[in-house]
């Protein structure tokens, strides 16, 4: 039944759909990919994304300025990542049930505001009027069949976290923070020794992961939907968390990690107009994500299996 459907308008509009789905995954596995160099698992990109949505429509519905809004957007993510950052560097607390307190905190927190500021508990639509940040129509390229509809007419985040690619790897690589935060992460009792504080860089790293959350969710509620929905994520967060874990915080990995997990979802979406039952479709990108773990976990031990063997052949010789 699908097949009746796939004609050039209906690639053009799944691929455009695969480029959108993956947008807020980008995002938050790029921001991931700065605490995993820093040796850490961010385990909280849901409740900073989910925070930095609400935050989004608030601000953007108050203000009636996209800007205002986006930046609210931003800025509550980083104080998440800030939080986070004190209890678990400075207080001492543990990173990974401070994280997981976190999210459920976001979950029934970010339900709390919505009725106190609009009286609803689900959705913010019909009550507060956000504001979007506009789509981009890219000029020639867009009268282009199929490649014209599946690149141009994108939210402009979209744009801007296919360039965040380029910029994370150029910070983490070719700038002194980026190898501080390598440096920590790869021995942190050498990176002491020579005067670099791991607190700090660690704390730093989980600030630039809240920056790129606070895109993530700003598009959410500002791009993918102009409105605020309780648990309108559906584990995005812990979806992008596994995109930076497979790639090994590749900047460039990531991308196509969580281009992957946006195919499965667009998949998901299409197989809705054929006789697919519906928990199957719900369940496939989760389903997917889990299949990619084991098979990257698998490939990893394999080289590192190949790795070991070669050095005592070394040895040996």
């Amino acid at each position: 039944m699908l097949a009746t459907y796939m004609n050039a308008e209906w690639i053009g509009s799944f691929l455009y759909s695969i480029i959108r789905i993956s947008t807020p995954l980008i995002f938050a596995s790029l921001g991931a990919c700065f605490t995993k160099k820093a040796g850490l698992m961010n385990m909280a990109l849901e409740s900073m994304m989910l925070t930095a949505a609400l935050c989004g429509v608030l601000c953007s519905g108050a203000s009636h300025s996209i800007f205002i809004g986006f930046l609210g957007a931003v800025i509550s993510a980083v104080m998440i990542a800030g939080i986070i950052s004190y209890c678990a560097f400075f207080l001492k607390t543990d990173l990974y049930l401070t994280s997981i307190s976190i999210n459920l905190a976001a979950v029934g927190g970010t339900v709390f505001v919505l009725f106190l500021t609009c009286g609803q508990k689900s959705t913010s639509a019909g009550v507060i009027n956000s504001l979007t940040i506009p789509q981009i129509n890219i000029p020639i390229i867009e009268n282009i069949p199929v490649i014209g509809p599946a690149i141009s007419g994108h939210n402009l985040l979209t744009y801007i976290a296919f360039m965040a690619v380029g910029v994370v790897y150029f910070l983490l690589n070719e700038t002194k923070t980026g190898l501080r935060i390598r440096s920590v992460g790869e021995n942190p009792q050498a990176a002491e020794s020579v005067g670099i504080s791991v607190r700090k860089i660690q704390t730093i790293s989980f600030l630039i992961s809240g920056v790129f959350c606070g895109f993530a969710g700003a598009f959410m509620s500002m791009g993918y939907v102009s409105w605020f929905a309780r648990d309108m994520l559906a584990g995005r967060g812990f979806i992008s968390m596994s995109a930076t874990n497979i790639s090994d915080a590749s900047p460039v990995l990531s991308l196509l990690a969580s281009m992957m997990f946006g195919t499965s979802q667009a998949v998901a979406n299409a197989l809705q107009i054929a006789s697919v039952p519906s928990e199957v479709v719900s369940a496939l990108p989760y389903i997917t994500t889990i299949v990619l773990v084991i098979v990257f976990a698998l490939i990893r031990q394999r080289r590192e299996y190949t790795r070991r063997l070669r050095l005592a052949a070394s040895i040996d010789e």
